[in-house]
């Protein structure tokens, strides 16, 4: 598996937890992009669209195993994920035209404690309140583009995954199931 090196020549990998979209969901959405026009900055590549639940940031890969280890632990919250992407949003700060939910579902953000909290006592501690979206595109200054039809993409997580970021790809290292297993 490639990895990045530190100039210590630690190795290192950048990793983040999300909930993945279905290929057909990515279709749908990127399409939907198309009809905002071709004003919106640096589109993302659809093959990277996902809902970001936990950024882990740059981690020395001998952290892995024991990354893998808490996200086993996490409590579930016995149910899969439902979500409606239904605002389209401008992050002034991030430079980023984003998809998010007018509503979070409890169900979402007690995963995201659940996995805060486990990968607090390895020292990664998530700053930010929690935001969930789908990053659009990146380096945009406009204002929210009109939208040649509304906004309504339902996605339906029933695992979530640790994601390796390389290259501009996400490469998929571990999945988990958020159904209680029988």
């Amino acid at each position: 598996m490639e990895q990045g090196i530190r100039e210590t020549g630690e190795p290192f990998k950048r990793l983040f937890f999300a909930l993945d979209c279905a290929p057909t969901q990515r279709r749908a959405i990127a399409q939907w992009r198309r009809d905002l026009g071709s004003d919106i900055g640096r589109p993302v590549p659809s093959a990277n669209f996902h809902l970001t639940l936990m950024f882990v940031g740059s981690v020395d890969t001998v952290l892995l195993p024991a990354i893998l280890a808490a996200a086993d632990g996490v409590k579930v919250p016995g149910e899969g994920v439902t979500l409606v992407l239904d605002r389209l949003e401008v992050w002034r700060s991030a430079k980023a035209l984003v998809l998010a939910p007018s509503q979070t579902p409890p169900a979402l953000r007690q995963l995201v404690y659940a996995l805060q909290q486990a990968l607090l006592p390895l020292g990664f501690v998530e700053a930010r309140d929690y935001r969930p979206h789908l990053t659009l595109a990146r380096d945009y200054r406009g204002a929210v583009p009109e939208m040649a039809s509304e906004a309504e993409f339902v996605l339906r997580a029933r695992q979530f995954t640790l994601f390796e970021s390389r290259k501009g790809q996400y490469w998929p290292l571990a999945h988990w199931p958020l159904l209680e297993q029988a």
